[in-house]
C-alpha cells in the first residue's frame, strides 16, 4: 500500500481561496490545500482538505451547484441535475479522466444526499466507474471554513501502471483546487456587493 501526502504550492486557480491568517487560503495561494492519495486493493482512495476564510453559505452554494460544475471543474463537460426529491439528487456527469496523451471518457450517474451546509455524500448509480463514493464536509469556526473531501473509486477502465497514481494526483489537485478557487471567487464577489 502506497500512501503519498501532497502539499500543493502557490495557486494558479482562484476557485479552491481569500485573505487571512497563516493556514488559511489567501486569494493568490493554495499552500493550505493538502491531499492524500493511496491504493487500497482495487480502490484508489483520496482525502483532501483546506481551511478558507469565506462565508460557509457561499461554500455550500458552490459545492451543491451541480448544474454549473462543468463551468469550472477541469475536464468536466456536463454536470446536470436529472431529478431531485428532497435532499436526494440524481446528477449526471460526463467528462474525461487523464492528461497528456492518455484520456478516458467518464460518464456517470450519481446519487447525491445533502445535509445542507454541512455534508454532501455521493455514490455511483451507473456509468463507466465501477464503484465510487465521495463525501464533502463543511465545518465553520472562528478560524474559517474547513472543507474536507474523502472519496474512493474503482475505474471501469485501465489506469496505466507506470503513471497511474501520478496522474490521479494531478487530477485531484486540479479539480479540488478549482472547487476551492470558485468558492473564494464567489465569496469575494459577494463581499464586494453593497448590502441590501
Amino acid at each position: 500500500m502506497c500512501l503519498t501526502p501532497i502539499r500543493f504550492g502557490a495557486a494558479l486557480f482562484t476557485l479552491f481561496m481569500l485573505t487571512a491568517a497563516p493556514g488559511l487560503v489567501p486569494a493568490a495561494a493554495a499552500d493550505a490545500i493538502e491531499a492524500r492519495i493511496e491504493r487500497q486493493g482495487e480502490y484508489i482512495k483520496v482525502n483532501a482538505s483546506v481551511l478558507m476564510r469565506v462565508d460557509a453559505r457561499i461554500a455550500w452554494e458552490v459545492l451543491s451547484d451541480y448544474d454549473h460544475l462543468a463551468r469550472f471543474i477541469p475536464d468536466m463537460k456536463i454536470s446536470r441535475v436529472v431529478s431531485r426529491d428532497g435532499n436526494r439528487v440524481l446528477v449526471e456527469q460526463k467528462g474525461e479522466f487523464g492528461f497528456f496523451f492518455y484520456r478516458q471518457p467518464v460518464d456517470v450517474i450519481l446519487e447525491v444526499v445533502e445535509e445542507p451546509r454541512r455534508r454532501i455524500d455521493a455514490r455511483r448509480i451507473s456509468g463507466n466507474i465501477r464503484d465510487l463514493e465521495t463525501h464533502y464536509d463543511l465545518k465553520a469556526s472562528d478560524a474559517g471554513v474547513k472543507l474536507d473531501y474523502a472519496g474512493r473509486f474503482i475505474p471501469d477502465f485501465s489506469v496505466p501502471p507506470l503513471f497511474g497514481m501520478p496522474m490521479v494526483r494531478r487530477i485531484v489537485e486540479r479539480r479540488f483546487r478549482a472547487m476551492v478557487e470558485e468558492i473564494v471567487r464567489r465569496d469575494a464577489l459577494a463581499r464586494g456587493r453593497p448590502k441590501d
